[in-house]
């Protein structure tokens, strides 16, 4: 049985993450939680420990131009599928966290809280999210006026006055709507080879 999460549908910018896991029952880890309720030093720490005792694991993402052109649920969704492919296995079953379960080659279904519930899910949520946040954390040396390493992404004060500063990066999320009031403050005036292209 493999458990299926997804990390950072809200930031508005850079992809959205899902992992999916095939835990070994003879090599338990113990401590697995839901990623939100663990400390950034404690998920890092797990991270290494499910890749090492998992029976196998992928981490895939959905890019931020996909997540523009199908939405951040259809994005989120496809992440999962390219988890699940990845693993190398086929599992007998899947189980994800939420109340959506995309179309998979084996039966499956969505556990609300799953995350904090059944073992495998919270593992793909550590994986998701610790990939998702290194990512952030590299996107920053590319575009350091934005703060990606402090916030990862997420609509706090600093990225949104970072961003009607400098404008959108090519890793924001054009289609999320204070993406889009900043693109159509940026675009006054501009003329069209400086335009900043807009999700429809």
């Amino acid at each position: 049985m493999a458990g299926v999460d997804e990390a950072g549908r809200g930031p508005l910018a850079g992809s959205v993450f899902a992992a999916a896991v095939i835990l070994d029952p003879r090599r338990p880890i113990e401590g697995l939680n839901d990623s939100k309720k663990l400390s950034a030093r404690r998920r890092e720490a797990l991270f290494d420990l499910i890749r090492e005792r998992a029976l196998a694991f992928c981490i895939a993402e959905a890019s931020a131009g996909e997540i523009d052109r199908i939405n951040i649920l259809q994005a989120s969704l496809l992440a999962m599928q390219r988890a699940v492919a990845g693993l190398g296995q086929a599992p007998t079953e899947v189980r994800v966290d939420g109340n959506h379960a995309p179309a998979f080659p084996c039966p499956a279904r969505a556990i609300i809280g799953g995350d904090a519930l059944e073992p495998s899910i919270s593992a793909a949520s550590i994986l998701a999210k610790v990939a998702r946040d290194r990512t952030l954390i590299a996107l920053h040396a590319a575009y350091p006026q934005y703060g990606f390493d402090r916030h990862k992404g997420y609509p706090t004060a600093d990225h949104l006055a970072a961003l009607a500063e400098h404008g959108p990066c090519p890793e924001h999320r054009r289609s999320f709507a204070p993406v889009r009031r900043v693109c159509a403050v940026w675009n006054q005036g501009q003329p069209d080879s400086a335009r900043v292209v807009v999700t429809p």
